[in-house]
């Protein structure tokens, strides 16, 4: 009996070290990727690929937000090295010799040149060159940028086919030969980025973690059908859609790891070592980024050890305490909030808005315009229970959407409160009190496997209908991340849950993109969510709430800048323009063979570079 029992004993432990691979990693994380095209691509899960397969020409040094150390170039551009000069306007980057794309082809510096022009030119709506956009030239977008060229409007410029009038080609030609390509030079072995007028956080626009400067091949980009990289020829690959671009779904770049596969139906990225790597190979071979959407599946892949690490649900972290082999990192610093947004013009085409009427069974399109029926939804979040019993103390309330830790953030702002009598009286002043008269309908939707924005969509629910038992009528909707982000940027969704994680730390990233006409979140908050926040107004001293946030993104005294910043917050409060409902406070959990992970804040999901195996 007992040999038996060593036999099998034996037999189980060699099936334990056989489990134990340490080339290959397994995240199991929520959803998938949006798209893989670095200059569309503005999520995390789109931005964690990105990152580890592409390379940027410079990358954050360890944990710093604000050091930089060489990636693609040689050196960080400083004033004191000479690589920054003309008073902050002019950048310089040495392109490193050497490094190879992984198809073999060397990096040179027409790539980069090519990378930054095809981002520019091509600037799709919803996605990120804004920032490239702005940091260089001081508008946020090609079109902007164009109109003020031309001195015509976009619509007037293009026919119907999206081809330029006859009359303004040669305009478009001298678009591209004197405002984008003087930009972006190559001089030698050099890359020189000239800016418009000096801009602070340009280093941190472009550092690694920002897959909108992500270096590109240019020769396979121009094979696959992208922009072929001439001055006459730009325009017809601008707001190419996303499926139709040839990097939707593919990806190759001078990263550490090869893109392999994106299987769609299983949500799996599946990425391999770039084993010559122009430094070290990594040490784990094989990666895969898996969209697991249930949390007991991800629960048991890591308590069997076939994940190494997890996206957890803080709801249930406590289930995972007391298990030897994982590892429970908490208390995370993060730059990122969650927010409820508000679409003030629904698009015609929703199916989320019922009728479409006041009518008792939907909402007409410019519902969220009230200001009412948007302080109505604030009242019925329950904060402190959903921070106290849903993310288990792992969030902090802030009063708008500027996390604490950067320039401007004032704990002093009111908070809005839950409560269900001020539920019940903003939905009786909403409309003129037709609200309570002839009853709503609409969806909330979120994010299906993100149990903390499910939470909240069902809070929505269950404290608008108890505050008007009959009237109001509220769907939940789970919807797969892409289809999520894809129903927001057509402006389908009357209310959504988002996060937004700093791009770059400074207060303009956040205050910009939530509460800017030409923030990234304008179009999905409607037309006259933009021509709010663009009118003069009495209360601003006869200043437009954009112009207030431009001003601000401009001032160069700390002191100053902040009490502008507390300006721009109190008008947002008050007409609850959105609703900050937590910053979040990081937690991390990965089983214990995993070694040589540290957090950077800006950092989109792994860097697996950096990790390896080891029991």
């Amino acid at each position: 009996m007992k040999k038996v029992l060593v036999a099998l004993l034996s037999v189980l432990l060699a099936a334990v070290l056989l489990a134990f691979d340490p080339t290959v990693y397994v995240s199991a994380t929520i959803g998938e990727p949006d798209t893989l095209d670095p200059h569309l691509a503005y999520d995390t899960a789109s931005g964690e690929v990105i990152y580890n397969v592409y390379e940027n020409l410079i990358q954050y040094k360890g944990r710093s937000v604000s050091e930089f150390e060489p990636k693609l170039a040689t050196e960080v551009p400083t004033v004191k090295n000479g690589l920054i000069k003309d008073g902050g306007k002019t950048y310089i980057f040495p392109i490193r010799k050497g490094v190879k794309f992984h198809n073999g082809n060397p990096l040179t510096p027409e790539d980069v040149e090519y990378s930054f022009e095809r981002g520019l030119l091509y600037d799709p709506e919803g996605g990120p060159m804004w920032m490239l956009w702005y940091a260089i030239f001081g508008v946020h977008s090609r079109d902007e940028a164009l109109e003020e060229f031309v001195g015509k409007p976009v619509s007037e410029i293009y026919d119907k086919n999206g081809e330029p009038k006859p009359e303004y080609k040669q305009k478009l030609i001298d678009f591209y030969k004197q405002v984008v390509d003087p930009a972006i030079e190559v001089q030698g072995d050099n890359v020189v980025i000239k800016l418009k007028r000096p801009y602070g956080p340009f280093l941190n626009i472009i550092a690694q973690s920002a897959n909108w400067a992500a270096i590109l091949d240019k020769e396979t980009c121009v094979k696959l059908g992208l922009w072929d990289g001439k001055p006459d020829t730009w325009w017809k690959y601008k707001d190419m859609q996303k499926e139709k671009s040839p990097l939707y779904a593919w990806a190759m770049g001078t990263g550490p790891f090869k893109f392999v596969e994106w299987d769609r139906k299983q949500q799996k990225v599946t990425l391999v070592a770039n084993e010559n790597y122009w430094r070290e190979p990594p040490k784990l071979k094989k990666v895969i980024i898996w969209g697991i959407d249930e949390w007991s599946t991800r629960k048991a892949m890591l308590e069997k050890g076939d994940a190494d690490s997890i996206a957890v649900v803080l709801e249930y972290l406590d289930q995972l305490r007391g298990n030897k082999d994982i590892q429970i990192i908490e208390n995370i610093p993060t730059l990122s909030v969650t927010v409820v947004g508000f679409n003030w013009s629904i698009n015609p085409s929703s199916k989320y808005v019922g009728s479409g009427k006041l009518d008792g069974n939907g909402i007409p399109l410019d519902f969220f315009s009230d200001v009412y029926a948007r302080k109505a939804v604030a009242a019925a979040i329950n904060y402190d229970a959903l921070i106290r019993d849903v993310l288990k103390g792992f969030g902090k309330r802030i009063p708008t959407a500027l996390p604490e830790g950067l320039l401007g953030f004032d704990p002093t702002l009111p908070l809005y409160k839950f409560n269900l009598n001020e539920v019940r009286a903003n939905l009786q002043k909403a409309w003129n009190g037709e609200v309570l008269k002839k009853g709503i309908k609409f969806s909330v939707a979120y994010n299906q496997g993100n149990v903390a924005r499910q939470r909240i969509a069902e809070m929505i629910k269950m404290y608008m209908e108890m505050a008007a038992p009959g009237k109001v009528k509220i769907d939940v909707q789970p919807l797969q991340w892409p289809t999520f982000l894809d129903a927001t940027k057509r402006g389908e969704l009357p209310v959504f849950i988002l996060g937004w994680v700093a791009d770059f730390p400074d207060p303009d990233n956040f205050i910009f993109t939530y509460y800017h006409s030409k923030g990234d979140y304008s179009t999905r908050q409607g037309k006259k969510f933009q021509e709010f926040v663009s009118t003069p107004r009495k209360e601003l001293g006869g200043k437009s709430l954009d112009q207030l946030i431009e001003q601000a993104a401009a001032e160069t005294d700390p002191a100053v800048r902040a009490k502008l910043y507390l300006q721009i917050q109190k008008f947002v409060v008050d007409n609850c323009i959105s609703v900050p409902v937590y910053q979040p406070v990081g937690v991390r959990v990965q089983r214990t063979w995993v070694k040589g992970w540290y957090d950077n804040p800006m950092r989109p999901g792994h860097d697996f570079y950096i990790l390896y195996k080891e029991k």
